[in-house]
């Protein structure tokens, strides 16, 4: 088996997996959701060893954290939302660290002017989901500061070099965050069922273009 066939595979594993889990959501298939969902990040730390050499120990358990995450808010309860959440929170701060290592260190000017959209952004959902949220504000608020910084540094990223690979993960940190924010509006603000599907397919680009972009980066550097 070439190295092309040991990428291919895994990557249409996952987007079956993909295709399956969203079919259980709107089809209310616990089985089949119990089964894909847990697949999705598995599959894709298979799709990033095979396709770099020497792999960013960071990105790995960042992916780690998420997947951790995803098992965890599959159960019901509010336990499993705070660790599930607490999960993705340190997820996140090692996609922070990770994206981070690819800056120069003299980009003050760039860093608050990218911050500012993302600022803007989590106030308006803040105001939106405040009255609701009660015991959850300041777990909330520290997971929206957490990701806004994510997309921020994304977006300073790409500002300071326009590449593809950039720009992928600029947009998977903004589906991102489009996707938590969903979640957050169906929890605490007014729950739709069409929220379901939009989370996890912004998800699962997030994930699958934040993968593209590590993979460039890594072997970049190799």
């Amino acid at each position: 088996m070439n190295n092309q066939t040991k990428i291919l595979i895994p990557t249409i594993l996952f987007f079956i997996a993909a295709i399956a889990d969203v079919y259980g959501i709107i089809s209310a298939n616990e089985t089949i959701k119990t089964i894909a969902k847990p697949m999705l990040l598995t599959l894709l730390v298979v799709v990033y060893l095979a396709s770099v050499k020497k792999p960013i120990f960071w990105y790995v358990l960042g992916l780690f954290f998420c997947f951790v995450g995803d098992v965890l808010l599959m159960f019901s309860g509010a336990n499993f939302f705070m660790y599930g959440l607490s999960a993705f929170l340190f997820g996140h701060v090692v996609y922070i660290k990770v994206t981070s290592s690819f800056l120069p260190n003299d980009l003050t000017v760039k860093m608050i002017s990218s911050a500012f959209p993302f600022v803007v952004f989590f106030t308006v959902l803040m105001y939106l989901i405040y009255s609701n949220l009660g015991g959850m504000l300041i777990p909330v608020t520290v997971y929206g500061i957490t990701i806004s910084t994510f997309g921020s540094v994304a977006l300073l990223n790409y500002r300071n070099e326009k590449s593809t690979e950039n720009l992928w993960l600029l947009v998977g940190a903004l589906l991102f965050l489009l996707s938590d924010s969903l979640i957050a509006l169906n929890k605490f603000y007014e729950p739709n069922d069409i929220y379901g599907v939009s989370i996890m397919i912004t998800y699962i680009l997030a994930q699958f273009l934040i993968c593209k972009a590590m993979i460039v980066k890594t072997n970049s550097v190799q």
